[in-house]
């Protein structure tokens, strides 16, 4: 069942042409790596996805409806969108924020349920940060704060997530348990959208990867696909080596191949 889809999506950031006619479809239970070298548009791609950014053109569905069209209240209880280094302006403490998760689902002034400080309690466990619930957010570390955000938009329990690169700056461990977090997710029954730029975690979490490049999507489908040679060259300018360890696929870049890539812009 496709959760959310664009269908033909454009959009212009300021004068400049970001995406032109993107078509992606999300299905529940699924995990779709957003990928791309820089300035490709995969964070202006998963803002438009969030609602946050005005079209040009094509339009926008979750749950067959056209996004504009959904009760911001509705909206917020079914997606949840995770920015690219995201922080907190208050020294607010770790649950306090992850609390906040769950404000679409509890009436104004209301105490959070029984309910909302369970889904609390499962989002900093699944996340490890229940150690830090007391702690300020600002006396964390910049990795230790992108799992409190990521923690707060499970507290929200979406059946969309779009989380843009939630594994950058974090540790090799806490890069595999968020991807396993991820998937998880999307075992429960969501939808998961995550930009990355590591290759083999993109290889080995995702079930179907999305290249953008030059203003489209220029392949999808299984990552073994996706990253072929020829498109890492094309679209990265690489040359990667492809193999496997404990039945999963590694593709480390080598070296330039003097094309590509540099050829993208924001």
């Amino acid at each position: 069942m496709n959760l959310l889809s664009t269908n033909s999506v454009s959009v212009s950031l300021g004068h400049a042409q970001v995406l032109a006619g993107v078509d992606l479809e999300i299905a529940s239970g699924e995990v779709v790596g957003l990928i791309g070298p820089n300035g490709a548009g995969k964070t202006t791609l998963l803002r438009a996805m969030a609602g946050l950014l005005p079209l040009d053109g094509g339009v926008i569905q979750l749950n067959c409806e056209p996004l504009h069209k959904i009760a911001r209240k509705v909206l917020a209880r079914t997606l949840a969108y995770l920015p690219q280094g995201g922080g907190s302006h208050w020294a607010v403490t770790v649950e306090t924020l992850v609390t906040l998760g769950r404000l679409p689902h509890r009436s104004p002034w209301a105490a959070p349920s029984d309910a909302d400080r369970a889904a609390v309690a499962r989002a900093l466990d699944a996340c490890d940060v229940a150690q830090f619930g007391d702690r300020p957010i600002t006396h964390l570390s910049g990795g230790e704060r992108t799992r409190v955000l990521l923690a707060r938009a499970l507290a929200g329990e979406p059946k969309v997530l779009l989380a843009d690169e939630p594994v950058a700056g974090l540790d090799p461990g806490h890069q595999l348990d968020v991807m396993a977090t991820l998937r998880e997710l999307a075992a429960s029954g969501a939808g998961v959208v995550v930009v990355m730029h590591d290759l083999t975690l993109a290889a080995r979490f995702c079930d179907r990867l999305a290249l953008l490049f030059e203003k489209r999507i220029a392949a999808e489908g299984r990552p073994t696909t996706v990253l072929s040679a020829d498109m890492l060259a094309r679209c990265y300018g690489v040359r990667a080596y492809h193999g496997t360890a404990n039945g999963n696929d590694i593709v480390v870049p080598l070296e330039r191949t003097g094309a590509g890539g540099d050829h993208a812009r924001t």
